[in-house]
C-alpha cells in the first residue's frame, strides 16, 4: 500500500474562537507547505514551513478509519526554537465524489510547545491550540 500521507501538501492553520463575528483572515495561525516522506512503515519526516520560518518533522502514522498521522515540527526561526505538534485524519474520500472533484486533505489540531517571541514583540506563548486542514498540493 502506498503511504497516502508522503507528499506535498498545502497547509493553514486556524484559531479555534468561537466569535463568528471575526473575519477568516483574523483567524489565521499560520500557513505553509508541508513536505512528508515516508522513513519506515510507520514513521514520517519531512518539512513544514512558509517565507521566513521552517521546522524539521519528525512522527509516524497509524492505520484506521480515518487513518491518522501525529509529528512535531522542531526548527530555529529568528534564532529561537520553535516546537509545535500536529495530529492529523486523512479524510475519507467520499463516494459520490470523484478523483476531479475531491482533493485529499488532512484535517486536526496543531499546539505550540514552547513559548516563542511575537511577530509584534511579546511572547507566543506554549499551548495555544489551533485546528488545521491540509490539502494535497500536486
Amino acid at each position: 500500500m502506498t503511504n497516502p500521507f508522503a507528499g506535498n501538501w498545502s497547509y493553514r492553520s486556524f484559531l479555534n474562537d468561537p466569535d463568528l463575528d471575526k473575519a477568516a483572515n483574523d483567524l489565521l495561525f499560520g500557513e505553509g507547505t508541508i513536505a512528508i516522506v515516508e522513513q519506515s512503515e510507520t514513521e514520517l519526516s519531512g518539512t513544514i514551513g512558509g517565507p521566513g520560518w521552517s521546522l524539521n518533522l519528525r512522527g509516524s502514522f497509524a492505520y484506521g478509519s480515518p487513518m491518522q498521522v501525529r509529528f512535531q515540527g522542531k526548527g530555529v526561526v529568528g534564532g529561537e526554537q520553535w516546537i509545535y505538534d500536529y495530529i492529523g485524519w486523512l479524510v475519507p474520500v467520499w463516494p459520490n465524489s470523484t478523483d476531479g472533484l475531491e482533493v485529499p486533505a488532512i484535517v486536526g489540531s496543531v499546539v505550540r510547545t514552547i513559548p516563542h517571541s511575537g511577530s509584534g514583540g511579546g511572547t507566543n506563548p506554549a499551548g495555544v491550540v489551533a485546528s488545521f486542514y491540509a490539502v494535497r498540493a500536486g
